[in-house]
């Protein structure tokens, strides 16, 4: 008897942690640590960084859950997010929706106590855009919705940036124009792969609305337009030699896998160029930070 009910408290544990899609908010939060680093020269104060992440991390895992909420009649049809937990009944809607309050409370009021009043609004603001004017609204809207609501899911760098300085710094907005202009080519290669369960739940995802041909150029097109943001913290001054290095590096691997989508035509490639997105994000940003500690900028070129 002892053993069964362990097993579901830590079935429902794990239910809850799904909630918060853990690998998707790690992802911002590197993104979030590593824009703290960049708006100084040194360390980053031990409270800000944990505090500052801790109330980040909680919305935005707030977001996933509501994001599970609104969606699970969707998910259910799905074969991606099948077995998601609202989806499956695991827990429940009203649960997932007090799960969700309690998050974005709880994060939020730590943002105003420990951080800074501008980093509780954007994130809230981020919050929002993604749970809901992307969710509720935007998904379901035009084919664009992954274009007009990326930018919610780029704000991280930006937050982390904010509450270390406590302003919305130009620099800070060009970390997020890399990871807005990565969204969509990154999305767009899974939404290839699953056409026909986005087709089967009436989601007007490029590939469903224009075509896989036509979303494999967009693709491309838009790696082009990443490269050529990558290459704006080097020319800002933001970032060094080490740095240019590697986006052009990740840069040139990427297009790579973009060509290899445009002109293949099995989905394989689709599901490669996807999973070397994530490889790209995470890896740009941290030959970032690595050449921010050991080439520190001596003079940075102010813009906007």
């Amino acid at each position: 008897m002892s053993n069964t009910m362990d097993t579901r408290q830590r079935a429902l544990w794990l239910d809850y942690y799904e909630l918060c899609k853990p690998n998707v908010v790690l992802l911002m939060l590197l993104t979030s640590v590593i824009g703290m680093f960049m708006a100084v020269p040194g360390m980053v104060p031990l409270d800000v960084l944990l505090l500052g992440n801790l109330g980040i991390a909680l919305c935005a895992g707030s977001a996933a859950a509501i994001n599970h909420l609104l969606d699970h009649n969707a998910d259910r049809q799905m074969r991606r997010t099948e077995n998601r937990p609202v989806a499956q009944g695991r827990v429940g809607q009203r649960q997932a929706a007090l799960f969700a309050a309690l998050m974005m409370l709880s994060g939020l009021a730590i943002l105003v106590l420990f951080i800074n009043w501008l980093t509780a609004v954007l994130t809230f603001a981020s919050l929002i855009g993604y749970a809901f004017v992307y969710t509720l609204f935007l998904k379901r809207a035009t084919p664009q919705n992954i274009v007009i609501g990326g930018l919610a899911g780029a704000a991280p760098p930006l937050l982390g940036w904010a509450a270390v300085t406590n302003e919305v710094h130009p620099h800070a907005l060009l970390l997020v124009l890399i990871i807005y202009a990565w969204t969509p080519p990154h999305f767009w290669a899974l939404a290839i792969h699953r056409q026909e369960e986005y087709a089967k739940v009436d989601i007007p995802m490029l590939p469903v609305t224009h075509g896989v041909d036509f979303t494999k150029l967009q693709v491309l097109l838009y790696t082009l337009l990443l490269f050529a943001a990558s290459l704006m913290p080097f020319a800002t001054g933001l970032s060094g030699g080490l740095y240019l290095l590697g986006a052009v590096v990740l840069g040139l691997g990427y297009l790579y896998w973009s060509v290899q989508l445009w002109r293949g035509k099995e989905k394989q490639f689709a599901m490669d160029a996807f999973k070397y997105s994530i490889i790209y994000l995470m890896a740009l940003f941290m030959i970032m930070l690595l050449d921010h500690w050991l080439f520190p900028p001596a003079v940075i070129v102010e813009f906007g």
